[in-house]
Order: structure tokens, then C-alpha cells, then sequence
């Protein structure tokens, strides 16, 4: 335990992740025991001190960095898929955890992600305009699928990101195409 709290103290993001994949590939049975350990703690003494709970923190890093690559940053995706991978090794080989403790929270931050997305898009392009950046997200959400996710989140995912780029704001952007057409 005293080795691993200074290797990651004071890390942060990709630096953080890459220090993890080191050490789950290296002490995978150790990193067990301490996750058992975490999960006591986070049980009992954070929710006293009301603080974010270790899950909660886990995840926040990979929604930061899945967004930091939405909008156009180059993130390390091998760690990221690495460190995917985790869950599926904690769950037995099973996706149990990957979609419980990862996907759903995922699912749910792509849609705020979105929809504060669409909201400026619709305000601010013109139809067409908006559709070739629907196009792109969706394009995009599939190669990130492809890159780092597991393939049981594709069509989840780019539900997600069609109802909140198309079906939320459907009469608006038929509006806005009527509008094109009436000009042309």
C-alpha cells in the first residue's frame, strides 16, 4: 500500500491513467484487495465527510477526457481502452461492471454533453449547417466506439446522441428547413 499512494499522489488525467494501466497490469490480484479496501472506505467514511464517492471520481476523469476529445483534443485512446478493460477484468469477463459503474454514467454525461451542444448549434447554424455537424458527431461516436469502447455501447451511444441532436429539437429544425426551402 505504501508504494502504490506515492506513485499516485499528486497525478492527474492521462498521467494518472497511465500510472494505473502500470499498476493493474503489474498487481492485478494486489489491486483487488485495495479496490475491496476503497470500497468499505467509500462506503462508510465518505458519505460522513460528504464528499464524492471513489466511483464518482473515477469517472469524472473519463468524461473529462472523452469530452477534451469531443472537442477536438488528441487523448491517449490505447490507455483509455486500457483502463476500460479493468472493468471487464474486475466483473470476471463479464460486462457487468463495464456497463453498471461505467456505461450508464457515460450514457448520461453524453447526453448533457449534447444537448448543451445542440442547444448552442440550433441557436446559431443554419439547417444544413446543423445537420453536417450532426453527421459528424455521429461519425465521430462510432469511431470512438470503435477505438476504445466496447461494441455493446454503439447503438446506445449514438441513440443518445440522435435523440439529443435530432429528436429533442425535431420541430425547431424542421422550422429552420422550411425556412432554407421558402429562400431558395
Amino acid at each position: 500500500m505504501l508504494q502504490v499512494v506515492p506513485s499516485i499522489q499528486g497525478k492527474k488525467d492521462d498521467v494518472l491513467l497511465h500510472e494505473l494501466v502500470k499498476r493493474w497490469n503489474n498487481h492485478k490480484i494486489i489491486t483487488r484487495w485495495l479496490f475491496r479496501f476503497f470500497h468499505y472506505l467509500d462506503r462508510h467514511l465518505v458519505p460522513r465527510r460528504n464528499l464524492p464517492s471513489l466511483q464518482e471520481t473515477s469517472h469524472l476523469t473519463f468524461y473529462e477526457l472523452i469530452n477534451r476529445e469531443r472537442e477536438g483534443e488528441q487523448i491517449d485512446q490505447a490507455l483509455v481502452k486500457n483502463i476500460l478493460d479493468i472493468y471487464v477484468d474486475i466483473g470476471g469477463d463479464t460486462m457487468k461492471y463495464y456497463e453498471k459503474d461505467f456505461e450508464e454514467s457515460m450514457m448520461k454525461d453524453s447526453a448533457v454533453f449534447y444537448s448543451k451542444k445542440a442547444s448552442y448549434w440550433i441557436a446559431s447554424k443554419s439547417y444544413e449547417e446543423y445537420m453536417l455537424k450532426a453527421e459528424e458527431c455521429l461519425n465521430d461516436e462510432e469511431r470512438r466506439v470503435q477505438s476504445y469502447l466496447k461494441d455493446g455501447s454503439k447503438h446506445k451511444l449514438l441513440e443518445v446522441v440522435k435523440y439529443e441532436l435530432l429528436a429533442v429539437h425535431a420541430s425547431k429544425l424542421e422550422e429552420k428547413k422550411q425556412i432554407n426551402l421558402g429562400a431558395a
